[in-house]
């Protein structure tokens, strides 16, 4: 990775939104995909006008679902419990049959949606798998889809955090998935710190869908990849039917079974966390793991709102994901922050613009042990947005910043930046064409 870009003109540049007293003016500079305060470079370098818009770190997607992007809407999905949910999404899955050309266009839309609507992160919870009965080679085929999946990320330029999850895989298959995954897509994984290529652009992790779906026996077997790879563990925990069916099957809450089975410890994130007491809020933040918060998904599912303010307040760095398109139907990550914000007040004190736009950076960098993300600090990565706030729908607002989820819903950013390289420009995707991703992943489901 090298060259260097130089934006300019910006009317305000947020270098992260938890230190308000960082905005300034001036350029941004990028340096082989590296915020820089100055660049020396003999060539010239990319000139990005950002003509009077406010830049802001990368925005973070700490947990999706890109399988999902190929199965929104669907009939038997919307308004309905997650016992019903659950098979409704198998039964389309089964459909359209799960496999590495399936991953990869579902993908491409999905990474493609989140780079237009300023995600230069994503964190893909691949949960569903081929049916090994019916496979000469179950290991092979997911390793082909984790390789469609980087494949599709690196092709448009995103940041990819590729999670080799479960839902109800045996533990020994889930772990040779898992620990194949990791010698064919980070060869070098023994001096890659965190499960995290040279680059930064690909990072790998492990996590079972949660207690209502795996034993113990899988999250221990994952669990000890994780630490033989040194990778990130994330898993999803308390909202409705994980509560439900924890009590039904063990007598137990969820955060009482993964205490139990090793998962309360740092290096873990936790997704949801819609139904928890103040007792397991102080039980989390002492265990050291973080958060996701994904009210796009919980809120129109009613599996509640998690308590994002206790969490903060108790200590726990909290990231915020849209979860997949089959609860959610969109990726656009500052849209749910919107809705983060707006919900937040049902459950607590309500959260300043500021704050859920750092869960929405930053916070979502602190769980996936990257420090350099959601962040434009010198030395942090050169991701960044370019947002217009001169129109008709920002007019009249005192607090741009604050501006950027109060106004304009629905709101995309003019150009797109990650590690230096402009995947996004004048609103058009510039690293593929929208149209081909979305007539293959037509041709590939049907619809």
């Amino acid at each position: 990775m090298t060259g260097s870009l130089t934006l300019t003109g910006a009317s305000r540049i947020v270098e992260r939104f938890d230190d308000p007293t960082g905005d300034r003016g001036g350029d941004l500079l990028i340096r082989d995909g590296r915020v820089v305060t100055n660049a020396d470079d003999t060539g010239t370098p990319t000139i990005l006008d950002a003509e009077g818009g406010i830049v802001t770190p990368g925005l973070v997607n700490a947990h999706h679902h890109l399988l999902q992007s190929g199965f929104r809407t669907l009939p038997g999905t919307r308004g309905v419990p997650m016992r019903d949910w659950l098979p409704a999404m198998a039964t389309a899955y089964a459909a359209a049959r799960i496999e590495a050309s399936l991953a990869g266009a579902t993908a491409g839309v999905g990474i493609a949606e989140s780079l237009l609507c300023g995600v230069t992160t994503v964190a893909d919870h691949q949960l569903n798998w081929p049916d090994p009965t019916t496979s000469d080679d179950p290991v092979g085929d997911t390793v082909a889809i984790a390789r469609a999946v980087a494949a599709a990320s690196s092709t448009l330029g995103a940041r990819l955090v590729f999670v080799r999850g479960s839902a109800r895989d045996a533990p020994d298959a889930a772990a040779a998935s898992a620990e194949e995954i990791v010698r064919a897509l980070l060869p070098d994984a023994a001096s890659s710190p965190g499960g995290t290529s040279a680059d930064g652009m690909l990072q790998l992790a492990v996590g079972p869908a949660g207690v209502h779906s795996d034993t113990e026996e899988t999250f221990r077997a994952l669990a000890e990849v994780a630490r033989r790879y040194g990778l990130r563990r994330r898993t999803q925990a308390n909202e409705q039917v994980d509560t439900e069916i924890a009590l039904t099957r063990y007598g137990r809450r969820p955060l009482d079974l993964l205490a139990e089975w090793g998962w309360l410890e740092p290096g873990v994130t936790i997704a949801h966390l819609c139904d928890v007491t103040d007792e397991e809020v102080m039980r989390l933040a002492a265990a050291g793991v973080t958060a996701t918060h994904a009210p796009g998904c919980d809120v129109p599912m009613g599996w509640g709102i998690a308590p994002v303010r206790r969490l903060q307040e108790a200590g726990i760095d909290v990231g915020l994901g849209t979860s997949g398109g089959g609860s959610n139907d969109a990726g656009h990550l500052l849209a749910d922050a919107r809705l983060a914000m707006q919900v937040s007040g049902l459950v607590g004190a309500a959260l300043p613009a500021r704050d859920v736009l750092a869960m929405a950076t930053s916070g979502g960098g602190a769980g996936l042990g990257r420090a350099d993300l959601g962040i434009l600090s010198p030395g942090s990565a050169g991701d960044f947005c370019v947002w217009d706030v001169s129109g008709v729908a920002d007019a009249g607002v005192a607090d741009p910043v604050a501006g950027l989820l109060w106004a304009h819903p629905g709101r995309r950013p003019r150009h797109v930046v990650v590690a230096g390289r402009v995947v996004v420009r004048d609103y058009r995707l510039i690293t593929a064409d929208e149209a081909a991703l979305t007539a293959a992943l037509r041709e590939r489901v049907g619809r």
